[in-house]
C-alpha cells in the first residue's frame, strides 16, 4: 500500500513570502508518483491553486480547515458548512462586541466559485488581509455582512484578549454546536478566531479523504505548524511538525524539525527519507 503525505500550507509547506521553492517542488513532486500526496489548508480553493502551480497533488485536498475536500480539478468531494440562519446569528452577536468578520461561503458548487464577503466596517488587520487581495474577484463587499446558504467558515480578525473574550461570548451562547479555532496569524501580527460546523476540521477531512482514496492512515504522514493542524496530527501514524511551529504542536507531534518552512523543512524531512 503506499505511503500518504499531507501537508498544512502557510508556515509549513509555504514560505513566508507565500512561493514554493525549485528545490521543494522537485523533492515534493519525486514523490508522486509512488505515494498519495495532498494537502490540508485554511485557505480557499482559489488560493491554494494559485500557490500550487508545479506541484503534484493526485488526491482530494482539505480545504477551508476542513469545510470543503475538493481536487485540484475542481471536484467537490465534500461540503460541511454553516446555513445563513446559523451565520447571521453569529454574526450579530459578534457586532456586539463591535467587530464584523469575514465569511467565506460556496457561490457555485457546479464551478466549485468561492466567496469572501466582508462588511465596509473593517478593522487595521483586515484591511490589511484584503490589501492582499486587490485582483480576486471573488471579494464582495455588504453594508450589514449577512450569511449564504452554504458558510464554509466565519472568521474573526483583531487583538488576541478581545478575540477570547468573543469565543467566550459564543461558546456561552452556542456551546459546542459550533466548532472553534483561536490562534495566532502570523501575518498581521494579530489573532484570528475560526467558526466552523462542529464537524468541519481538518481531522474530519482527513477521514474524508482516507474514505475517497481507501487509505490506512498508519500510512499517512502530516506535516503542520498550527493548532488547527493537531487534530490531524492525532490521527496520522506520523506527525512532523516545523520547527516554527506553535509549542503545543510540537509537543503532540512524533517529529519535531530541525528547520523551518523558510528552510524548506517539508522537503528536507522527504529526502532524507529517501537516504534512509
Amino acid at each position: 500500500m503506499k505511503n500518504i503525505y499531507i501537508t498544512d500550507l502557510d508556515h509549513t509547506f509555504l514560505k513566508n513570502d507565500l512561493s514554493v521553492s525549485d528545490y521543494t517542488k522537485k523533492i515534493w513532486n519525486s514523490y508522486a508518483q509512488n505515494s498519495i500526496m495532498s494537502i490540508a489548508t485554511a485557505r480557499t480553493y482559489m488560493k491554494t491553486a494559485q500557490f500550487l502551480k508545479g506541484i503534484e497533488i493526485n488526491a482530494p485536498m482539505i480545504l477551508l480547515d476542513g469545510a470543503l475536500i475538493a481536487t485540484m480539478d475542481k471536484k467537490i468531494i465534500k461540503t460541511t458548512t454553516l446555513g445563513r440562519d446559523a451565520t447571521d446569528t453569529i454574526i450579530e452577536e459578534g457586532w456586539k462586541f463591535g467587530i464584523y468578520p469575514f465569511v467565506l461561503a460556496l457561490e457555485d458548487a457546479k464551478n466549485l466559485k468561492e466567496s469572501f464577503v466582508h462588511d465596509r466596517v473593517l478593522n487595521k488587520y483586515q484591511k490589511e488581509v484584503l490589501s492582499r487581495y486587490s485582483t480576486a474577484d471573488n471579494i464582495q463587499t455588504e453594508d450589514g455582512i449577512r450569511g449564504k446558504e452554504e458558510n464554509f467558515k466565519i472568521v474573526y480578525m483583531g487583538e488576541e484578549e478581545l478575540l477570547r473574550e468573543l469565543q467566550e461570548h459564543f461558546l456561552t451562547k452556542f456551546g459546542n454546536s459550533v466548532k472553534y479555532i483561536l490562534a495566532p496569524e502570523t501575518y498581521t501580527g494579530c489573532y484570528f478566531l475560526t467558526i466552523l460546523n462542529k464537524d468541519a476540521d481538518k481531522s474530519h477531512g482527513i477521514q474524508s479523504v482516507s474514505e475517497a482514496m481507501g487509505f490506512d492512515l498508519e500510512k499517512l504522514t502530516v506535516f503542520g505548524d498550527n493548532f488547527n493542524d493537531m487534530g490531524m496530527f492525532g490521527l496520522a501514524g506520523m506527525s512532523v511538525a516545523m520547527l516554527n511551529a506553535q509549542e503545543e504542536v510540537k509537543e503532540m507531534a512524533k517529529i519535531v524539525l530541525a528547520h523551518t518552512n523558510e528552510e524548506d523543512g517539508v522537503a528536507k524531512y522527504l529526502e532524507g527519507l529517501k537516504d534512509a
